[in-house]
């Protein structure tokens, strides 16, 4: 199957939030986004961001799969930290989203970022998702979070 990978670009939030919320809402993960305009939002501020990062996947003139994130500063060089991934539900497990994360990686090469990071929830599919394509837990880093 071909992928086309390119820039996300403001054309694309519209149908990238509308495969998001698709996808998203289904199995294991059942969210629930309502309103819609706070997912929108939720894409054009990380579009406006001065390190946003994304890319889409096109199959047959179609957004198939998505990665929004940000270049991230690390000792090291920057990173390509990615807060949401995601392949159209009706078209995982055809390796569609394996094209696409390494289509990914070779460009945030290009672009002097030198590894992906992220966070996927334990025991979910996306975790053996990103274990097939070469991630790997990262020794001794937990997340915490204050609310």
């Amino acid at each position: 199957m071909e992928v086309t990978v390119t820039a996300m670009t403001e054309e694309y939030i519209e149908e990238s939030v509308d495969l998001f919320m698709n996808t998203f809402s289904k199995e294991p993960w059942y969210d629930v986004y309502e309103p819609r305009d706070q997912v929108v939002t939720y894409f054009r501020n990380f579009y406006k961001n001065n390190y946003f990062v994304g890319y889409v996947g096109i199959v047959d003139n179609k957004i198939a799969a998505l990665s929004i994130g940000i270049a991230k500063p690390w000792i090291n060089g920057m990173e390509y930290y990615i807060q949401e991934f995601c392949v159209d539900y009706t078209q995982q497990g055809k390796g569609i989203g394996s094209k696409f994360i390494q289509s990914i990686m070779e460009d945030i090469k290009n672009h002097d970022m030198n590894a992906i990071i992220l966070n996927t929830d334990k025991g979910f599919p996306a975790e053996a998702f990103y274990r097939k394509n070469g991630f790997e837990k990262l020794k001794d880093l937990i997340i915490l979070a204050k609310q």
